[in-house]
């Protein structure tokens, strides 16, 4: 699973960390080129994708969210759903490409589906 990652992080213009994260909050694997807690991160991120997956499954029936971009000013954090009980998330700086994030993410999560 680092492989994917850390390729993800590589691929991705302004990508600096990339990991996989259960709904339950825990971080599975984890690659940052940058010092940051990928814990906290994936923690902090997987209350947003339970939410998103409640809000759309009350709202839309069954429908639940392909992927979900969060941008603030300098940082960005785009979220792939890998399987029903893992996601990835890819962290971006402020020059990040979200067309690549995009693309890449979804391959990785393909990729990355079969580990789970």
């Amino acid at each position: 699973m680092l492989p994917h990652l850390t390729q993800l992080v590589t691929d991705v213009d302004g990508a600096w960390a990339a990991a996989i994260g259960g709904l339950d909050g825990l971080l599975v694997e984890g690659h940052a080129a940058a010092d940051t807690d990928l814990g906290l991160l994936v923690a902090e991120h997987a209350g947003l994708m339970r939410a998103a997956n409640a809000s759309y499954s009350e709202t839309l029936g069954d429908a639940s969210p392909r992927e979900l971009y969060l941008r603030g000013e300098r940082v960005s954090v785009y979220l792939h759903p890998i399987t029903a009980d893992f996601f990835l998330l890819l962290a971006l700086d402020g020059r990040s490409n979200l067309g690549q994030a995009r693309l890449y993410g979804r391959a990785a999560a393909r990729g990355l589906e079969a580990s789970l």
